[in-house]
């Protein structure tokens, strides 16, 4: 189970920052997302008539709008990470892999 290829990237230092980067961003985007998704849910339980209130003289309710900007925040926040996956964190790898095989 100790596979020396295994050891040495697991002890390179660009491997211990990859890491670090990740989950801490990783966390931060989990955190945004739980907070924006459980905010919203929290306001459907807890100010029904704020999300009920007409927008303009037309049927559509506060709700639906702040429900797709929901729905639009987890996309952003999802393109914001596979953006930073194919850049920084494919170099790091790129550069541990290629210390690993030497």
């Amino acid at each position: 189970m100790s596979d020396p290829v295994v050891q040495k990237i697991q002890s390179h230092p660009k491997y211990l920052e990859l890491r670090a980067k990740r989950n801490r961003l990783g966390i931060f985007l989990t955190a945004l997302m739980l907070l924006a998704y459980y905010g919203y849910i929290a306001l459907i339980a807890f100010d029904k008539k704020f999300l009920a209130q007409p927008i303009g003289a037309g049927v559509t309710s506060l709700g639906i709008p702040i429900g797709m900007g929901v729905i639009i925040f987890t996309i952003v926040i999802t393109g914001i990470y596979v953006r930073r996956a194919n850049g920084e964190f494919d170099s790091l790898t790129k550069d541990i892999l290629k210390d690993a095989s030497q």
